[in-house]
C-alpha cells in the first residue's frame, strides 16, 4: 500500500472514531440529565429527596434501604448501577419496560423512547457499579427491618 493511501485511511478511521466518541459522550450526558428530570434519584439515590438533590453524583442510583410498603408488600429501589453491570441493553429495556411492583412508574419508562432509555443504560454503565444491592422484597404482611414510607390501602 502506498504511503498516501495508508495515511487517508488512517486519518479517516481517525475521523470515524472521534466522531463516535462524541456521539458516546452525548449519550452519556443525555442519560444523566434525563435521570436527573425523570426523577430516579428521588428514590433509587439514598437522601436525595430529603437533601433537595444535593448529593454526591458517586452515590447516584445505588438504591437505598428505605422501603415503599403498601397492599403489594415492601420493595425497595434497587441499586441500578449494579444490576445494569448484568444486562446487555435490550435486556435492560425490556426489563425497564416491564410491569414492576409499586411505586416504581415502569409506565413512564415504557413511554420513553428507546434513544432515552438508551441514554440512561449508557449514563449507568459509565457511572460504574458502586454501593451494595438493594434489600429483598418483602411479601405482604412481612416485617420490614427498615424505615419504609407506607402507602394506604387503594380506595374500594
Amino acid at each position: 500500500m502506498k504511503p498516501f493511501i495508508a495515511i487517508a485511511l488512517l486519518l479517516v478511521a481517525q475521523a470515524a472514531f472521534s466522531q463516535a466518541g462524541k456521539s458516546a459522550a452525548a449519550d452519556v450526558e443525555r442519560g444523566r440529565y434525563l435521570v436527573q428530570v425523570a426523577g430516579c434519584n428521588d428514590c433509587h439515590t439514598p437522601g436525595y429527596a430529603e437533601q433537595g438533590g444535593q448529593v454526591d453524583e458517586t452515590l447516584w442510583l445505588t438504591g437505598d434501604a428505605v422501603g415503599w410498603r403498601g397492599p403489594w408488600g415492601t420493595t425497595y429501589p434497587a441499586n441500578l448501577r449494579l444490576s445494569v453491570q448484568q444486562l446487555p441493553q435490550d435486556a435492560w429495556m425490556k426489563r425497564a419496560r416491564s410491569e414492576l411492583r409499586p411505586p416504581m412508574p415502569w409506565f413512564n419508562l415504557r413511554a420513553m423512547s428507546d434513544r432515552d432509555l438508551g441514554a440512561i443504560y449508557r449514563y449507568l454503565k459509565h457511572a460504574g457499579p458502586a454501593g451494595a444491592p438493594a434489600p429483598a422484597y418483602v411479601e405482604p404482611g412481612g416485617a420490614p427491618r427498615t424505615p419504609v414510607v407506607t402507602f394506604p390501602a387503594a380506595p374500594k
